[in-house]
């Protein structure tokens, strides 16, 4: 106070509230790679968050090992103990909401969600998928670009809405396809490119500049192309220190 009983304008005693943390739960059913990348992020204090929990929907799921080594809050929740795809959804939307997310990152969650789950959740949820979308929605993407000839495949972080791999594309990575390609090296390649972008794309999101809405996909308020934003064959190798030119 001034001595005149009023409140001081000057801000020499003001302490401005820390921002609070942005929370993230993820959702696996297998091994966790891109989780894995994830919490590396994380531990470099690079994702703009903190992960506060994942969920797998298989109770032997390896990510679940890597959640709980990184100290993490790690839950098993079996699909096969519901009666319905409606009965699990409603039981995880329970389970994550108890968490109070920011953002809901699907990272190799292999369940189609029902409506109810997605509208619960439209515009804090995000899944990456191995093709360059629109191109290869669904399963078995490598398998299929081969055996389309494809020059080029690669990778997309999408927003989730009720079209399965049908959300407005944020991000992609794309890699060239090598004239003696192999599902296994193709799948290897798209993996890497995987791990490099969507740690970027929950950044972008928690951090505001990521956005969906009206229109599909906003990126610093300006919409995106169907695409999203694209990182080359040739970005993307020089990020993973690969060779270019293979």
């Amino acid at each position: 106070m001034s001595e005149n009983g009023y409140a001081s304008d000057t801000l020499n005693d003001f302490a401005a509230e820390p921002a609070e943390e942005r929370r993230v739960v993820v959702l696996i059913s297998g091994n966790g790679s891109n989780l894995q990348a994830l919490i590396d992020e994380q531990s470099h204090d690079r994702l703009g968050g903190r992960i506060v929990a994942v969920i797998a929907n298989q109770a032997d799921a390896y990510g679940l090992q890597r959640a709980r080594e990184a100290g993490i809050d790690a839950v098993a929740l079996p699909h096969r103990e519901y009666e319905s795809r409606e009965a699990y959804d409603g039981a995880l939307i329970k389970v994550i909401e108890r968490h109070e997310p920011d953002l809901v990152v699907l990272a190799g969650f292999m369940r189609i969600l029902t409506p109810r789950f997605v509208q619960r959740f439209l515009g804090r949820l995000i899944n990456i998928h191995p093709s360059l979308l629109p191109a290869y929605q669904g399963l078995h993407t490598h398998a299929r670009a081969l055996a389309d000839g494809v020059a080029e495949h690669g990778c997309s972080v999408h927003f989730v809405t009720e079209e399965l791999d049908g959300g407005p594309v944020a991000l992609q990575a794309a890699v060239a396809v090598a004239p003696d390609e192999t599902e296994d090296s193709l799948k290897e390649k798209v993996q890497a490119r995987e791990h490099l972008i969507y740690p970027i794309a929950v950044k972008w999101c928690l951090e505001g500049r990521l956005r969906f809405g009206e229109g599909g996909a906003r990126f610093d308020g300006t919409p995106l192309p169907p695409t999203g934003l694209r990182l080359s064959h040739a970005d993307a190798a020089e990020e993973l220190d690969e060779d270019a030119e293979e």
